[in-house]
């Protein structure tokens, strides 16, 4: 408000879509059914970032990720916990039996889609996504295309060369069963949609965690 920004620019979740069923997620679903304080607090943000851009004119793009993974990654996502408890020899905790489905994000993707949104600043009734009352808009960032729990571990042990320990476990409370991103709306926009595969993805990350931390391989 002070700044007079150009374009403000807010990092949202999936996890805001909470109970919705009907996939793959579209931002113009209904999204009042968050199963977690993490995805209510993200769908506050939402909200107060649409108050502000309506009462002071601040062209605003919330970003849905899906599940963003990669090198450098956080050490509390899933990816990265398994291959450290992998190779530490370790159980990792899978959840709900492994009938979990996720889009995976790969970091360079979204990182492209977010520079390219940076560009497209919004205009009330741009286009039929955008709110009628504000310049505001919410993109989905996601690769579409759902991947089993299982099939995920599977490519990291391959990527890893090594066995996961496997401990069953059932769903946590207030997780999700499954994630899929209608992209359709990012590519309209910037004429690009994520497209890097958890094969090449997860290799990525492997290849940068046995460096990065030194472990030896396997072999």
């Amino acid at each position: 408000k002070n700044f007079k920004l150009n374009h403000f620019l807010f990092a949202s979740t999936s996890s805001v879509y909470g109970s919705n069923d009907v996939m793959p997620f579209t931002e113009n679903q209904q999204t009042d059914s968050q199963l977690s304080i993490y995805s209510a607090t993200k769908k506050s943000c939402e909200s107060l970032i649409h108050s502000y851009s309506y009462l002071f004119n601040i062209p605003s793009t919330v970003f849905r990720f899906f599940t963003v993974y990669g090198p450098y990654g956080r050490p509390d996502m899933a990816l990265f916990r398994f291959v450290k408890a992998i190779t530490e020899g370790e159980e990792i905790e899978v959840y709900n039996n492994g009938e979990m489905f996720r889009d995976f994000t790969y970091i360079d993707d979204l990182v492209k889609s977010i520079s390219l949104l940076s560009e497209k600043i919004p205009e009330i009734g741009s286009d039929k996504k955008m709110s009628n009352s504000a310049p505001y808009r919410v993109v989905n960032i996601g690769n579409s295309k759902q991947v089993k729990l299982e099939h995920f571990i599977t490519v990291i042990e391959d990527s890893l060369g090594m066995k996961a320990k496997k401990k069953m476990m059932p769903m946590q409370l207030g997780d999700v069963q499954a994630t899929s991103a209608d992209n359709s709306y990012l590519k309209d926009l910037t004429g690009f949609a994520p497209g890097v595969n958890v094969e090449h993805g997860v290799k990525e990350f492997v290849e940068w965690y046995m460096n990065y931390y030194n472990v030896k391989d396997s072999e």
